[in-house]
């Protein structure tokens, strides 16, 4: 294909993408109240505790309410449409990769999303935890007012973050199928990775939280190793079969 036709092929596909993401927000729009009930659960459990109204979610403009559900709207929208818009990338590079390259192009995304979302669901049992710790530093009297967005901000940020996290692992396994980095290299680096996930954990959760944080850093050293272990097994194959094409010496 020529550019001009790429370019046309792309804007096609950009534009059902799009569709796609538009029709995921208005379906997603009716569902904002429980995701809104559900994400301040803590906050209600605060003022439950406190028995009074001073823990609260608050919009502080007239528009507030709307502009969160859109926010929310857009986020879940784009979950919803992952399936077409992920598609539609996938169709547009797959005509220009080899069938090896496609074969681990696939089990990447299928390694990928799993853990991304795993990630998320860590961040949701973590959340609480933050607000109910934050919370308990706030004098007797005080009043904690949180606003909407940016509570929303923090909770989504959080729960982003960890997903990410996750999927690290992932990016070091395919640094070592493109030949950048062996299995044993990324062995060599674990004192490194346990103070990294050690310190992205202590930054992701409260100081004062020191289980959520065991519990984050614990699963981002096995996924590191886990990395580690399946990058030395491709090392191995790969030294095997390059040893029966006659390019090495026997491998022991």
């Amino acid at each position: 294909m020529s550019i001009g036709a790429h370019l046309i092929e792309l804007r096609k596909r950009l534009m059902i993408a799009a569709a796609a993401l538009i029709v995921g927000m208005i379906v997603a729009f009716a569902i904002t109240s429980p995701v809104i009930e559900w994400i301040t659960v803590p906050v209600r459990e605060i003022a439950a505790q406190r028995g009074d109204n001073l823990s609260a979610i608050n919009f502080t403009a007239v528009t507030s309410a709307f502009d969160l559900r859109m926010r929310i709207a857009f986020t879940i929208g784009i979950f919803l449409s992952a399936p077409i818009w992920l598609w539609q990338i996938w169709a547009f590079i797959m005509p220009g990769l080899t069938r090896k390259e496609i074969r681990y192009t696939i089990g990447f995304v299928a390694s990928a999303v799993p853990l991304f979302f795993g990630g998320c669901y860590v961040g949701v049992l973590i959340v609480p935890h933050v607000i109910q710790l934050m919370w308990s530093f706030t004098p007797t009297g005080a009043a904690n007012l949180y606003n909407a967005a940016d509570y929303y901000d923090f909770v989504f940020k959080l729960m982003l973050v960890i997903g990410v996290a996750f999927v690290l692992p992932v990016f070091l396994v395919a640094l070592n199928v493109a030949g950048v980095m062996s299995g044993r290299a990324i062995l060599k680096g674990w004192r490194v990775a346990v103070l990294i996930a050690t310190l992205f954990a202590a930054l992701a959760t409260p100081a004062a939280d020191i289980v959520s944080m065991l519990m984050l850093a614990g699963i981002l050293v096995v996924l590191f190793f886990a990395a580690a272990g399946v990058s030395m097994l491709f090392d191995r194959r790969k030294a095997r079969r390059m040893a029966a094409e006659g390019l090495l010496g026997p491998t022991a």
